[in-house]
């Protein structure tokens, strides 16, 4: 629900509740009261500076403005703005005013018998920049909208124009009943009937999908944008077999199929409008194919497809593919696999994480490689991440599809984020994987501050990455010390243990778990492919002992359990070790990681959810 509903977003409730404006002492002392002014004054300023870069007024700043209001001329409406001094101004760019909704007359006041009365002052003004919307919320019966000279009350940021719904890497399922979970959630949001309950207030309330986003336009024409973002659903990969459907002698399925089988019937209520809502404009289905290892396996799921739109009776190329580029074998031969997928193909997306457990597992004879954290510092990162730009480029995608970057780590670090991030947007992304709806709203600024048209017309000019440096091994080049070996093999057992409890013993598949120093840090099975693979690069190359493995694996439970002792339903491992399911799963990811396939971790994590849920059910 947050996914889909991720489409629009309050820049001001970003801002007030999260990190981008420091907390003074001050505030830190009155926020116990409800409402600060004083941090919310903080935000106006930022509002309003930020409308000052993207959507700049012909004179003055939007900080002096005291009445907005659409104004016809002829017959186009445009966007009129009344300044402290007196005067009537205008955007600079004109365009950029293209609707509006509610009451807002323009500040004018006449006398009657029960007093002065003026124009109202309450409704939207809708803006676009770089191809997205913000909306301005005008209320002065607000008490946000009474501080702010304008009446502005909030902006309304569009955000997430797209959305992944996970089956794979961020869900824990591992049969029947797991995958029809998914199905039914899945299915709700093709009908517009996806419901989630919830507490607000200490009032149990329902939330829903957001519904269309109603305005006249610049020629007092009525219109609608979308309330939600468009679903993306990421089916899982090739190499993953499911018993929720056996064939005739009993053979488990592969999951993929199953999976693509049940996206296209679920969205055969948006392809026949039978649904309440929509969700593709053009009557296509977005699948996100994971895991998929170069152009053979495109090719297999270009099959799988045409299969499915027969079986179906839907026009050719109705699914579309989304290929993330997260194995190695994928990253050297993408341009073949875009060329595979050419009619269908809407998204490219890099994926460090899964990338670098390939990559590991990929160099697991050659040599000790680095630790995790200067992982982004290696050679073959830098041409994997620009190779990626460079081909999605050179094959068409700007204007047609998306090039994607990876996932910020550091959910309650939006400042971090709001620093960092533009970066994939200079290096060529059109779009970027964030960790929540007010991270998609925060993010939404990158795209207003950075033309990605424009930046990919400028890096087509460039020297494309050589395939030669992408196949250059993370190998350690300088011995490491002890200390530092110890310190790596401290955090990655505990980023293990921390996400593997989790994973098998509450069926947990993506959130956030505290690292060592208990900054929480969003990890799925990809980030546990590359601590496991690590740690099992290690000790095939003598840099850590399975003895020393153990003992850091018993220190780290211990402390995976103090920070868990909150969590309901939460068994601690410490206490039985040698029994616990989830302990020894994790052990065996290391353990067994050199001859596990690709380093993939569903394997044993599927195996030994499967056991605890038996186990739970024998007691029942």
């Amino acid at each position: 629900m947050n996914a889909i509903n991720a489409r629009w977003g309050s820049l001001f409730d970003a801002l007030y509740g999260f990190d981008v404006i420091p907390i003074t002492a001050v505030q830190a002392g009155e926020k116990t009261s409800g409402y600060n002014p004083i941090r919310g004054e903080a935000v106006i300023a930022f509002a309003n500076s930020l409308l000052d870069e993207i959507t700049p007024l012909v004179s003055g700043v939007w900080a002096d403005v005291v009445r907005v209001w659409p104004r016809f001329i002829g017959s186009k409406v445009v966007l009129a703005l009344l300044l402290k001094n007196g005067s009537t101004i205008g955007l600079k760019a004109p365009k950029q005013f293209v609707g509006f909704s509610g009451s807002l007359g323009p500040p004018s006041a006449k006398a009657t018998p029960v007093g002065v009365v003026t124009n109202p002052d309450k409704g939207r003004i809708f803006l676009e920049h770089n191809g997205l919307h913000l909306v301005l919320e005008i209320d002065r019966d607000d008490s946000v909208g009474r501080d702010n000279s304008s009446g502005i009350k909030d902006i309304t940021m569009e955000s997430a124009l797209t959305s992944i719904v996970d089956m794979e890497d961020s869900v824990s399922a591992v049969d029947a009943e797991d995958k029809a979970v998914i199905y039914n959630n899945v299915n709700g949001i093709f009908r517009g009937t996806l419901t989630a309950p919830m507490m607000k207030g200490g009032k149990a309330v329902t939330r829903r999908m957001n519904t269309d986003v109603l305005f006249r336009d610049d020629e007092g024409k009525a219109t609608a944008i979308s309330g939600r973002a468009v679903c993306l659903v990421r089916n899982v990969g090739h190499h993953m077999f499911t018993d929720a459907v056996l064939t005739g002698d009993g053979q488990e399925v592969p999951e993929g199929f199953l999976d693509c089988f049940m996206t296209v019937a679920s969205a055969l209520h948006d392809l026949r409008s039978s649904g309440n809502t929509c969700n593709s404009r053009t009557g296509s289905i977005y699948i996100v194919k994971p895991k998929q290892h170069g152009p053979a396996e495109v090719d297999l799921t270009c099959q799988l497809f045409s299969r499915v739109e027969e079986l179906f009776g839907l026009r050719r190329n109705t699914i579309k593919m989304g290929i993330m580029d997260e194995e190695r074998r994928t990253s050297v031969n993408l341009r073949e696999c875009l060329r595979t997928a050419s009619e269908r193909v809407f998204f490219i997306n890099t994926g460090f994480l899964d990338r670098t457990g390939d990559e590991i597992h990929t160099c697991m004879a050659a040599g000790a490689v680095v630790k995790k954290g200067d992982m982004k510092m290696q050679t073959w990162f830098t041409a994997y991440e620009a190779s990626n730009v460079d081909v999605g480029i050179s094959c068409g995608l700007p204007g047609k599809g998306q090039i994607g970057k990876g996932m910020w780590p550091k959910p309650d670090s939006m400042k971090g984020m709001l620093e960092a991030k533009v970066n994939e947007l200079m290096a060529g992304a059109s779009t970027a994987w964030v960790p929540s709806p007010t991270g998609a709203t925060l993010h939404s600024i990158h795209y207003h501050r950075v033309d990605v048209n424009a930046r990919h017309a400028q890096l087509s000019m460039r020297e494309s990455a050589k395939i030669e440096t992408i196949l250059e091994p993370p190998l350690l080049k300088v011995a490491l010390s002890k200390d530092a070996i110890n310190h790596e093999l401290r955090e990655n057992a505990q980023s293990i243990l921390g996400y593997v409890v989790r994973w098998i013993d509450l069926g947990i598949g993506c959130s956030k778990v505290p690292d060592l120093s208990n900054v929480g840090l969003m990890e799925d099975r990809a980030t546990l492919r590359i601590s496991s693979q690590l740690l099992a690069n290690w000790i095939a190359h003598g840099l850590i002992t399975e003895h020393e493995l153990h003992q850091a694996f018993k220190e780290m439970a211990i402390i995976v359990d103090q920070q868990n002792a909150r969590e309901r339903d939460y068994r601690p491992m410490s206490n039985n070790l040698d029994t616990n399911i989830a302990y020894q799963a994790a052990l065996n990811l290391v353990l067994d990681g050199s001859k596990s396939p690709n380093g993939y971790t569903e394997f044993i994590l599927h195996d030994a959810r499967r056991k605890v849920k038996a186990a739970a059910h024998s007691r029942l």
